[in-house]
């Protein structure tokens, strides 16, 4: 890893905790319940799935994507997670785990779309074998325990030019645990953002609406290839 690199992974790490606190993201406000028929999306994010960078909630990508199609949007996604990083006591709160909240989210979601893993490249390569180990447990546990809902594995996103050799590693982790319980994957998404400072927030971190905007057009135009 070059020295630039680590010197921003670990500006990002010090910055995912204090975003956290002021993030212009946060939830969008949905009704309590999903109308009769309505598709019942549950997302299982952090901070990029979460909105962190957006003027407002509905800029996110997940909820232009959700209210373009007319699906109703349980979004728990927390500002620092990963699949190792902050589970347990973290930044979702004491005792608060969002495989937990959708598993148990009710009705039960038919589509599950996980966007995870950027977070986890702070903590390679020492808890390598753990995050490994976590994603495979993820997935399966959305599977086991949701078995007819439609599961979607997204890429992890990256949010510089910059990439790790984490970075790399953890996109075929997911995607093999992705293949091993049938989950639909789409590819590419860590570099979605990649080459266009003009879609990132002034934190240098996050996208701000415009990049929302393009993620939120490359994951319909992926959602459309599966039939969606």
């Amino acid at each position: 890893m070059t020295s630039h690199v680590a010197a921003a992974l670990i500006a990002v790490a010090a910055s995912v905790a204090l975003v956290a606190c002021s993030a212009t993201g946060g939830d969008a406000r949905s009704p309590a319940s999903p109308t009769a028929g309505a598709t019942v999306v549950a997302f299982y994010g952090d901070s990029y799935t979460r909105g962190t960078g957006a003027t407002s909630p509905e800029r996110r990508w997940s909820t232009i994507v959700a209210a373009d199609r007319g699906w109703f949007e349980f979004n728990p996604s927390v500002d620092g997670l990963g699949f190792v990083n902050n589970r347990g006591g973290g930044l979702a709160g004491p005792g608060v785990d969002l495989v937990d909240q959708i598993v148990d989210h009710e009705p039960a979601p038919d589509i599950v779309i996980v966007t995870m893993g950027l977070n986890d490249n702070f903590s390679m390569p020492s808890r390598a074998d753990e995050i490994e180990a976590a994603i495979t447990d993820d997935l399966e546990r959305l599977r086991e325990e949701l078995p007819s809902a439609r599961l979607i594995v997204v890429e992890p996103f990256w949010y510089s030019d910059d990439r790790p050799e984490s970075v790399e590693q953890i996109i075929g982790w997911v995607e093999d645990a992705a293949a091993e319980v049938g989950a639909d994957h789409i590819a590419g998404a860590s570099r979605w953002l990649e080459g266009h400072p003009e879609w990132m927030a002034a934190d240098l971190i996050h996208p701000n609406d415009e990049g929302y905007a393009e993620m939120a057009r490359r994951m319909d135009a992926e959602l459309s290839e599966l039939g969606l």
